[in-house]
């Protein structure tokens, strides 16, 4: 309850100069950069540093970088991430334009989606009642995406007979899921508030994380069917829908 409190303060919080109280924009930018990735350490997703956008590039510097500013520092990213709020903040301190990497399979995973599918299939959840979980918005147009985080799926004793390897989303096979893409062991996602080449917006909370993790089963029809839907409509800028699902 008190991590859920917390989160609510920030979000209720004015902005700066808003009411004449704080008007020094970078070190309340600051505040909220740190207060949003310790939310998230406190809501148990190990963070890690990340590239930062240079331009319309990459702090990585690397030439034709594949997924600018979207990727960890580290290669040792999986080992590195971890909740431990003393690091997280001595991170963001320490690397003030850096991006932050959840790691997803250890406590969390991520079904990540076109936005507007994404939108279709919240909307469909919320009239079922059911509950969702934090969501975080990524990108725009039609490279926009809306991540649904879940509690992880582990290693089911069963899982040979129903899960479909191909759903699993690592960093190198991204561009092979224009559709849904679960993120789960050896993947990550951007965390917010994550900046993004260009003039995207930045990675943003669409419902925070404070948010209990639901089963990702109980997410996966909807996405789905949204995604195919999102496909049928708009064949030419993504030409796969998602993946389906054996039972």
């Amino acid at each position: 309850m008190e991590r859920k409190s917390r989160f609510s303060q920030w979000l209720r919080r004015p902005k700066s100069g808003s009411d004449g109280g704080d008007t020094d924009t970078g070190s309340a930018a600051a505040r909220s950069r740190e207060d949003l990735l310790l939310a998230a350490a406190d809501a148990g997703f190990p963070v890690a540093p990340a590239a930062h956008p240079s331009g319309y590039g990459c702090s990585c510097e690397r030439i034709g970088c594949p997924t600018p500013a979207r990727h960890p520092i580290s290669f040792g990213w999986q080992t590195v991430a971890t909740t431990d709020r003393d690091k997280v903040a001595a991170w963001v301190r320490t690397l003030p334009q850096a991006n932050f990497i959840t790691a997803t399979g250890i406590t969390h995973d991520v079904l990540d989606v076109p936005v507007e599918a994404g939108r279709s299939a919240l909307g469909r959840l919320d009239a079922a009642g059911i509950d969702v979980g934090p969501i975080t918005l990524s990108g725009a147009g039609y490279n926009g995406r809306m991540l649904f985080f879940t509690a992880t799926r582990g290693t089911p004793d069963d899982e040979d007979e129903w899960w479909p390897c191909e759903l699993d989303c690592h960093p190198e096979t991204m561009d092979e899921h224009p559709g849904l893409r679960w993120h789960c062991r050896g993947s990550y996602v951007l965390l917010p508030p994550s900046a993004l080449p260009g003039e995207q917006p930045a990675v943003s909370w669409l419902r925070g994380p404070e948010l209990a993790l639901p089963d990702p089963l109980t997410l996966l029809e909807s996405l789905t069917d949204a995604c195919a839907e999102f496909n049928d409509r708009e064949p030419h800028h993504h030409e796969a829908a998602a993946w389906p699902i054996g039972r």
